[in-house]
């Protein structure tokens, strides 16, 4: 028993040494001091929590999970470590997702899913080029999945690289004509293009494929504001709305392509 609280007192002095040295900015030797705790007090639910402080701002997002865990392993019952966890994930999801992407594919280069999702990982962050280079590699890997042809095209939409996009959803609508959200995602690039019949066309064709879909009503109903055709825009809208009043008045909030019918009756209705 003497030997077990020696242990414990010799691992306080260890995680006490670590964050003098981590206060410093000396991290690697703090993460020393650290082990050094944990090695004699495994239980030590601080120390590991310290470690994964230090760890992560090392950048080993990794290797912080994994000690943030083992601290909630080891005291269950601790606030604290609940709260270190939450924080960590909440601040570092995306980095530590991509982060395990990338080493999941430093492991297996030809792994489309992962090239998948860690686009979507890097789109998250707003890291649209590099996002675009991961969906070419993963459609170079696996060029029928219908998943990852789709979600390049949206990412060249969201690059508002028009032309590009509707080359590819051309080709996804063709391949996969019940496939309405491509249906959509085209009729909003040809509608970003002033190509407004062509928009209209797709857009319709996507309503023969379900006639109560949100986002087609929606969509449509843009393209007429910005076309001049009002009281179209407002049927369509209205439809829109009768399945889901909030999420229309939240899209219309931002939705330039509106401004036009901001005024109208009809449209303050929607909104109130």
């Amino acid at each position: 028993m003497a030997r077990r609280r020696d242990q414990i007192g010799q691992s306080d002095e260890h995680n006490a040494r670590g964050i003098e040295l981590a206060d410093r900015g000396w991290l690697d030797e703090a993460v020393r001091e650290f082990k050094k705790s944990i090695e004699l007090d495994p239980a030590a639910a601080h120390a590991h929590d310290n470690l994964a402080t230090v760890l992560t701002e090392k950048g080993q997002l990794s290797e912080a999970l994994v000690e943030y865990v083992e601290a909630l392993r080891v005291d269950p019952a601790s606030p604290t470590a609940h709260h270190y966890l939450a924080s960590f994930l909440a601040g570092h999801g995306y980095d530590l997702a991509i982060n395990l992407y990338r080493r999941a594919l430093e492991l297996e280069y030809d792994f489309p899913d992962a090239h998948l999702n860690l686009a979507m990982a890097l789109e998250e962050r707003g890291q649209l080029e590099d996002a675009l280079a991961e969906l070419q590699i993963a459609h170079g890997q696996a060029q029928d999945d219908e998943m990852i042809h789709h979600e390049l095209a949206c990412c060249l939409i969201d690059m508002e690289r028009y032309p590009d996009a509707i080359g590819h959803l051309k080709r996804i609508v063709k391949a996969y004509p019940q496939h309405i959200e491509a249906f959509v995602d085209l009729g909003i690039a040809y509608t970003a293009q002033g190509f407004y019949a062509e928009a209209e066309a797709i857009l319709t064709k996507g309503l023969e494929i379900d006639g109560h879909d949100f986002a087609t009503h929606y969509h449509l109903a843009a393209l007429y504001a910005t076309w001049g055709r009002p009281a179209e825009a407002l049927d369509h809208l209205e439809i829109a709305a009768s399945h889901d009043h909030e999420k229309v008045r939240l899209w219309l909030k931002d939705d330039r392509l509106f401004d036009a019918l901001r005024g109208h009756e009809r449209y303050l209705k929607l909104m109130a």
